[in-house]
């Protein structure tokens, strides 16, 4: 397996409302409810295809405190999200509209069409059709409700990534992760240009956009954006393999840590975003996603098995400040 976008991490503020938009109005699977495990007292949802494969998952970290996000640079600012045709992204149009979601119309980017909206605390986020040389059977995505599975949302396509130095992240991305420059783009009306990068797998293509900005003040990192970006690695040889040679380049990380579900690091690359890297591998019980449904409370809370001892002192916590505004 090439490189490819494991997950995305983003910061909302009440977890109910998040659930409803990302499974109920974009149509993804809830794969997991469970909680932050460095902060126990914040839910973490996952979002994934059918099949639960990395490069589809989306999760999410309820933070009732504080600030929203500000824009600027040195920020991982939109999640590009695949959807199978061109027709899909009318389809898309449509139903974001019919939901009150504010959108900017089918427009155009690196020479494809792209349908920009935002979503719950203005996240940042947006769809774009296969490319011709990607087949929609090598994907699968989770059939909900009213939206037709030739419409249905198959994975993560890119990451836009608002930066000062863009050629720092580049030299991260290609000598650590093997990722590949593409070329330029413009970034639509404006001025600015953007490095494309792929992984160059054509099973499950993505590519990593580098806008460059040295013009706008530093992003200020808030509820609605988005907390880390996770690159994948087969296992955990290789993972390690990535420790040590961020420590030989005095890079500050965090060190190998098991999450249970798979095993990561995070390192804050030149521009201080934050990279994950995290392995195919993991342990999910496949408990996590076993009693899912449409309702939030409904679904039981999955926890890994170093904390189920304290199951009930989290629930508790998490109850109490659902009934709290």
């Amino acid at each position: 397996m090439n490189a490819r976008i494991h997950h995305i991490s983003i910061l909302n503020r009440f977890i109910k409302p998040t659930f409803d938009f990302y499974h109920n109005t974009l149509g993804l699977k809830l794969l997991m409810k469970t909680i932050n495990q460095d902060d126990h007292t914040m839910y973490h949802l996952f979002f994934s295809d059918d099949h639960q494969r990395i490069g589809t998952e989306l999760t999410f970290f309820e933070v009732r405190e504080g600030e929203d996000h500000k824009f600027g640079t040195n920020n991982i600012e939109r999640t590009v999200l695949k959807v199978p045709s061109e027709a899909s992204l009318e389809f898309w149009q449509e139903r974001l509209e019919a939901a009150d979601i504010c959108h900017y119309g089918i427009e155009t980017f690196n020479g494809r069409p792209i349908l920009r909206f935002e979503a719950p605390d203005n996240t940042q986020m947006s769809l774009t059709p296969l490319r011709e040389f990607e087949s929609a059977s090598d994907y699968y995505p989770f059939q909900h409700g009213d939206i037709p599975v030739e419409h249905a949302i198959l994975g993560i396509d890119a990451i836009q990534l608002r930066v000062q130095y863009p050629a720092a992240t580049e030299k991260e991305l290609t000598d650590l992760l093997g990722w590949v420059r593409k070329g330029e783009t413009g970034f639509f009306d404006t001025k600015k240009q953007v490095t494309v990068l792929e992984n160059q797998e054509e099973t499950f293509y993505q590519e990593v956009h580098l806008i460059h900005d040295i013009h706008s003040p530093l992003a200020d990192l808030g509820i609605g954006g988005v907390h880390h970006v996770a690159f994948g690695v087969k296992d955990v040889a290789r993972l390690h393999e990535l420790d040590e040679l961020l420590n030989q380049r005095n890079f500050n990380n965090s060190g190998v840590k098991n999450r249970e579900f798979f095993q990561s690091l995070y390192f804050r690359e030149p521009n201080r975003m934050l990279f994950e890297i995290a392995t195919e591998e993991g342990s999910l019980d496949p408990s996590a996603y076993a009693d899912q449904g449409d309702f939030f409370d409904e679904i039981p809370l999955y926890l890994p098995h170093f904390l189920e001892n304290d199951r009930e002192e989290f629930e508790q916590i998490l109850a109490k400040q659902q009934h709290t505004k």
